[in-house]
Order: C-alpha cells, then structure tokens, then sequence
C-alpha cells in the first residue's frame, strides 16, 4: 500500500513545478510515496512538463483535467484517484513554493496522532514572509471571521497546506463538498471537525511566490465569504 502522495494542482505554473517535483522527491520516500499533479489544461505548457516528469520519474502522476474550474474541484479529483489506489495520508500543498517541501514530512509525522494535520501560519512558530500590510490583514481577517461565525478554535482555517489520512477523507462526503475557490480550505476542516475528527496544527512559515501570478481574486475571497455562514446555517440545520 502507498503511504502518502502530495496533491499539485497547477495552472500556469510551468516555472515552479519541475523545480517543486525533484524538491519533493528528496523529502519524500519514493519507494512507497507519490506526487500528484492535478493539472487544470494550463496553457503555459505546464502538462507537458508534466508528463515528462511521469515518463522519468516513477513515483509522479498526472491527472488532467479539461479545463479550469478552481481549487476544489481539482483537489477533489486528486482525493478520489488517491482513495482509488489505496494510499494512506492525501496531502495538499501549492505548487509555487509558498509552502515549503522540507515541511511535508513533519506533516506526515503528526498524521500519526491526528485526522487532519494544518500546516499553520497562526500558532506559535507560524509566520508569513514578503507579505504587504494588506495582504497580512485580508488573510487575518479572514480567519478570524470563519473562526467565529463557525465557532472552532483552529487558527488557521484558510491554509491549503494539510495532510489528511484516507479514513478522513472516507468519513466526510467528498460529493457534498461544494466551495471552488478557496473556500474550499474552510469547507474541508470544518467538515472534518463537524464529524468529530482529531485536526492538529502545526506551525508553518508561508513565504510569497517567487515567479508566476498568484491565483488569488476578488471572487474568490467573495466565495469564502458568502460559504462560511451557509456553512454553519447548514451545521445548525442538520444537513452537514
């Protein structure tokens, strides 16, 4: 059985993901790990240099996917295909170097105690760098607004920086899950802790991209917005 495999969704990303793939091969035990990357038909090339990987390096996939239709979605179809090979930890984690590679196996170290491992910028030892004022209030803000209107204690509720083991993602109802953008994050944990899940932080330093556009938009910051009280209105409902 496969121990754990590191999710890569990639769009336009043709800089990060060879240099990201061959860091992530020195951090991981290949005999019995795998990356996968989930690529969203970037027209920057970024499949094909992703396939190349495949050819040469035996512990990388890939999955394509006909067009772009947000984070979700792509980490979704990246849970399923690892369900489907049986693999025991499903990671997730940027392709642009704002999480660190050296930091997955302290991720796939603290899944041994938990159901959901947080890779955290807001405890102890957590941090962000080369981030504006207004960027460092938006992402704050941010969480603090999905921790009180959803009434949990975890600090970072907006990372995309996680390691989750097979039977979390088989106790939540992938089909259910809905958030396309980064509400995606939110939706996820709090999924897990509404099913009375063990979620473990663990601090993390969040650095900036070091080349390509970032992914982030006004509608997918509304998203996130407008999901967190449907969220809870549903938890309260019964119907999450």
């Amino acid at each position: 059985m496969l121990r754990a495999v590191v999710c890569l969704p990639t769009y336009n990303e043709r800089e990060n993901l060879e240099p990201m793939v061959r860091a992530l091969g020195g951090v991981l035990d290949t005999a019995r790990d795998r990356v996968l990357v989930i690529d969203d038909s970037s027209p920057d090339g970024t499949g094909q240099i992703a396939d190349r990987l495949a050819e040469e390096l035996p512990w990388v996939s890939v999955l394509h996917r006909p067009e772009k239709t947000g984070i979700g979605p792509a980490y979704l179809a990246g849970f399923r295909w690892a369900l489907a090979e049986g693999v025991e930890l499903v990671l997730e984690m940027d392709c642009d170097f704002s999480h660190d590679p050296a930091d997955v196996p302290r991720l796939i170290a603290a899944a041994e105690n938990a159901d959901l491992v947080l890779g955290s910028r807001y405890v102890a030892g957590g941090g962000t760098e080369n981030w504006g004022l207004v960027r460092r209030f938006v992402s704050r803000a941010g969480c603090l607004y999905a921790q009180v209107l959803l009434g949990v204690r975890m600090r970072d509720l907006t990372g995309g920086f996680k390691c989750f083991r097979r039977e979390t993602l088989e106790a939540i109802d992938l089909d259910a899950v809905s958030a396309r953008g980064y509400g995606f994050q939110i939706e996820t944990t709090y999924r897990v802790l509404r099913a009375g899940l063990r979620v473990k932080e663990i601090p993390i330093r969040f650095t900036e991209r070091r080349v390509g556009d970032s992914k982030m938009t006004s509608s997918i910051v509304a998203e996130a917005a407008w999901r967190v009280p449907l969220l809870r209105t549903r938890a309260l409902a019964g119907r999450l």
